[in-house]
C-alpha cells in the first residue's frame, strides 16, 4: 500500500504487473483556464487514467461566504469515487502537471473519507515521462461501482469560528506565495494579507528542480525549522490553510510524507477568512 508519494518506476511496475485493483486519476488544473487540465487530459495522458476536475469533482457549492473551493458533500464525493470504481481496497495514484497541488488535493479528499491507500505521483506526468512511460488520448471506461461507503475520516479539518478563538495557540501554515501572504498583491480574493500568527511555507519549496519532492530528510529538516523542533510534537497542533483549502493540500502531504503526520486542514482558507471583514488580517 502507498500512502503519500508513489515514484514513476513503482507505478511503471505495478502496471506492468497487471495494474489490479490499481486506479489512476489526472487531476491536472489551471486557476486562469479552468477548462485547460481536462483539455490536457483528452490531448496526452498516462493510458488508463481518468480525470477529475477541481470545481467540478473535487470541490462544494460556492456561497460566498465559504471559500472558493469549499470542501464535497461526502455523499456527493463517495458518489464520483464509486462511479471510477474505487472501493476501499483500491490503490489510488493521483497526479496533475503543476508540481502536485491538485493531485495532493484528491490525495487529502480520500484521507478525508477514510481511504488511505491513496498516493501522489511524484513528479507528475513528466516524471512518468521521463522515466519511460507512455502516453496516450483514448478515454477510457470506469467500471463503476456503488458509493464510498462511510468510514471514519484519516483527515481533520478546523472551520473559520474554532480557528478565530484559538488564533495564538495553534500552529498556522499558509501555503500561498510569499508576496500574497505578506499582503504585497492579490489577484483573487478579496483582501490582501495573511491570518494572523501564520507562517509562511510556500507549497512550492516542497519540490526539487526536478519537479519532484525534496528527499524526506530535507522535507522534515525543513519544517523543524519551521515549526519548532518538536514538530512531531507540534503535528497535531498544526493547521494549514492557503488561498482556497487546496495548495495546502501539498504541505499536509509532505508533512505526513515524512512521519509528521496529524495536522488539520482549514478548507475554506484565505478566501474565506478574508470574505468576512470582521476578521482580523495581517500583513508582512
Amino acid at each position: 500500500m502507498h500512502t503519500t508519494l508513489m515514484s514513476a518506476d513503482e507505478l511503471r511496475r505495478l502496471l506492468a504487473a497487471g495494474g489490479a485493483n490499481l486506479i489512476v486519476i489526472d487531476c491536472g488544473f489551471d486557476l486562469a483556464d479552468t477548462g485547460a487540465g481536462e483539455r490536457a487530459w483528452r490531448e496526452a495522458h498516462l493510458p488508463g487514467s481518468f480525470y477529475l476536475h477541481l470545481d467540478r469533482d473535487l470541490s462544494g457549492a460556492k456561497t460566498g461566504r465559504n471559500g472558493r473551493h469549499p470542501l464535497p458533500e461526502r455523499a456527493a464525493f463517495a458518489a464520483t469515487l464509486g462511479r471510477l470504481g474505487i472501493a476501499p481496497a483500491t490503490q489510488v495514484v493521483a497526479l496533475d502537471r503543476q508540481g502536485g497541488p491538485y493531485a495532493a488535493r484528491l490525495w487529502w479528499l480520500l484521507r478525508w473519507m477514510g481511504h488511505e491507500a491513496a498516493a501522489v505521483l511524484d513528479g507528475g506526468l513528466d516524471a512518468w515521462r521521463a522515466a519511460g512511460g507512455a502516453v496516450d488520448a483514448a478515454v477510457p471506461a470506469p467500471q463503476a461501482t456503488t458509493p464510498y461507503p462511510e468510514r471514519a475520516p484519516l483527515a481533520a479539518t478546523i472551520g473559520a469560528d474554532a480557528l478565530l478563538a484559538q488564533l495564538g495557540r495553534l500552529r498556522l501554515v499558509d501555503a500561498r506565495a510569499g508576496e500574497r501572504f505578506r499582503g504585497e498583491v492579490e489577484p483573487l480574493d478579496a483582501a490582501a494579507g495573511h491570518i494572523p500568527g501564520a507562517l509562511n511555507r510556500f507549497f512550492k519549496d516542497n519540490l526539487a528542480a526536478d519537479g519532484r519532492f525534496k528527499s524526506a530528510a530535507a522535507l522534515r529538516g525543513e519544517f523543524e525549522a519551521l515549526l519548532g523542533r518538536e514538530s512531531a510534537a507540534q503535528a497535531a497542533q498544526t493547521v494549514h490553510q492557503c488561498g482556497s483549502g487546496v495548495t495546502a493540500c501539498h504541505n499536509l502531504l509532505a508533512m505526513e510524507h515524512v512521519g509528521l503526520a496529524g495536522s488539520r486542514l482549514y478548507p475554506g482558507s484565505w478566501s474565506e477568512w478574508a470574505s468576512d471583514p470582521a476578521r482580523p488580517i495581517a500583513t508582512g
